[in-house]
């Protein structure tokens, strides 16, 4: 039986609703009236706060951003107003009680993201622009706090972690169902392949970026164990559907984090040692460098490209910066983020204010066909160089320590966790190479100010970060054993 105080709220967000409908009607802002359904959403959040959190791995694919409809601002509906109201229903709970468990705060995950946050709001204080970087530094909170600080209360459950990837998996399945269906009207033509994916992705480069993220997973989940054959037909049914979607999302960076995350397997596989991998880096560094002048001659001979039909090609034209406009645009926005650090190298431009300041420092030699006089086209493409602009070189800092981080915690843990419960040692393997595929894809394109991205890396930083809590928990059990 419902208590009076539910009953009050579930009326008053009924009479809500209804009085902010009417009014939107009225003037004409219909879209709008998606708004208070979140009130429901948040009623759901209160009262069932743990499948709130797992339906988000569901609902994140199939979001939709708002403004292609209203021309205004950007929100993905129905997932952001969700982490907004969980955000403010969990610090309320906070000041009231703690929740937040104190070996969350110990964690260097934690620690980093902290950082991140913490020059977010100074670099916002010193910004060009202080409304766009505050509304910048909002859009953070409300996917950091509840996904980083809070949800590891989530994912002490281990199998909460494995219905996150599976809802997600399954989720990503449908919208690549939907988008090649779509693609097949247009036989599956390149440049259409470059929007049959909207409503529920923008365009083919944070498409490619989040199947390349859930090609890990899918596999992750097909080894996790032996499966009964009606799960093993549905997971083999997914694992074609989310290859077939990479290859027709013709993003090349998507291919190419694929295989990186191939290369960190085999190095985690092999026991690499960390002097040898260090070696490795240091000799491929100092050749790249002794050698630039002649890998700039054959970048400059190297005329494949993107529209080709043969795959082969399609990866070399990734090296083609003669011809490539997509390669031109890259190198164009970069150089305008070095020269925008250079400018203000301490605490950059502020937050979220790279698409309004870039324009002015485009040279006329790294303008291409894409390219717009009033610098309106968008962001830095880099999840680094975008930073370095924004919020200076601590900016860079903070997002290269929370990718040093991430990894650090994740592999040692695995390395650390108990080789008899082959189930999550694997399922954390596919958690790791999907955050490589992002990671590596993050050097040409920029999504965590996007849900697509920012709820599952953020809710596989949690998820870690309660694995290694429960770890320890149990080790000092068995020291307390007689």
């Amino acid at each position: 039986m419902q208590t009076f105080k539910e009953n009050s709220l579930i009326y008053s967000l009924s009479i809500l609703y209804i009085v902010l409908s009417v009014f939107l009607i009225w003037n004409q802002q219909a879209i709008f009236t998606l708004f208070p359904i979140t009130l429901l959403a948040i009623y759901f959040a209160i009262y069932y706060t743990e499948y709130t959190f797992l339906a988000l791995a569901f609902l994140t694919p199939l979001s939709i951003n708002i403004e292609e409809y209203t021309q205004s601002f950007g929100l993905y509906i129905p997932t952001e107003p969700i982490l907004f109201g969980l955000m403010i229903f969990l610090l309320m709970q906070q000041i009231q009680k703690n929740l937040i468990p104190k070996e969350v705060w110990k964690n260097p995950i934690i620690w980093a993201v902290s950082f991140y946050l913490f020059w977010i709001f100074i670099t916002s204080v010193t910004s060009t622009l202080p409304v766009t970087s505050f509304k910048y530094l909002l859009s953070k909170l409300w996917f950091i706090i509840p996904l980083v600080f809070f949800s590891p209360r989530i994912y002490f459950k281990k199998k909460n972690i494995l219905i996150f990837i599976w809802l997600f998996v399954i989720s990503m399945s449908i919208a690549i169902i939907y988008t090649l269906i779509v693609h097949a009207g247009y036989s599956f033509g390149e440049k259409e392949g470059h929007w049959v994916m909207w409503p529920f992705f923008k365009d083919h480069t944070i498409y490619g970026s989040t199947i390349a993220f859930t090609t890990p997973l899918v596999f992750g989940l097909y080894f996790s164990k032996k499966h009964t054959p009606l799960v093993k037909m549905i997971l083999l049914g997914l694992i074609f559907i989310i290859l077939l979607g990479l290859y027709f999302s013709y993003t090349r960076a998507a291919w190419l984090s694929v295989v990186a995350s191939l290369g960190v397997l085999l190095v985690i596989k092999l026991k690499v040692s960390f002097k040898i991998l260090a070696s490795i880096a240091f000799v491929t560094l100092a050749t790249i460098f002794f050698s630039w002048d002649a890998i700039q001659m054959n970048m400059a001979k190297n005329n494949a490209e993107h529209t080709t039909e043969d795959f082969g090609e399609k990866l070399q034209s990734a090296t083609n910066v003669t011809t490539d406009a997509s390669n031109l645009e890259r190198i164009n926005r970069w150089s305008c983020a070095i020269a925008m650090f250079e400018d203000k190298p301490f605490v950059g431009y502020g937050p979220g204010t790279y698409s309004f300041e870039y324009a002015r420092f485009q040279r006329p030699e790294n303008l291409t066909i894409i390219s717009t006089n009033f610098g309106d086209g968008g962001n830095a493409h880099s999840e680094y160089l975008g930073p370095l602009a924004e919020m200076g070189f601590f900016g860079m800092v903070s997002m290269l320590l929370i990718v040093a981080a991430i990894f650090y915690k994740s592999i040692t843990l695995y390395i650390r966790w108990p080789e008899d419960e082959k189930e999550t040692r694997t399922i954390m393997l596919a958690m790791i190479l999907a955050l490589v595929t992002y990671f590596v894809h993050g050097l040409l394109n920029n999504y965590l100010d996007t849900d697509k991205a920012a709820v599952p890396i953020w809710t596989f930083c949690a998820a870690f970060i309660a694995l290694e809590i429960n770890l320890n928990k149990r080790k000092q059990v068995k020291k307390l054993k007689p």
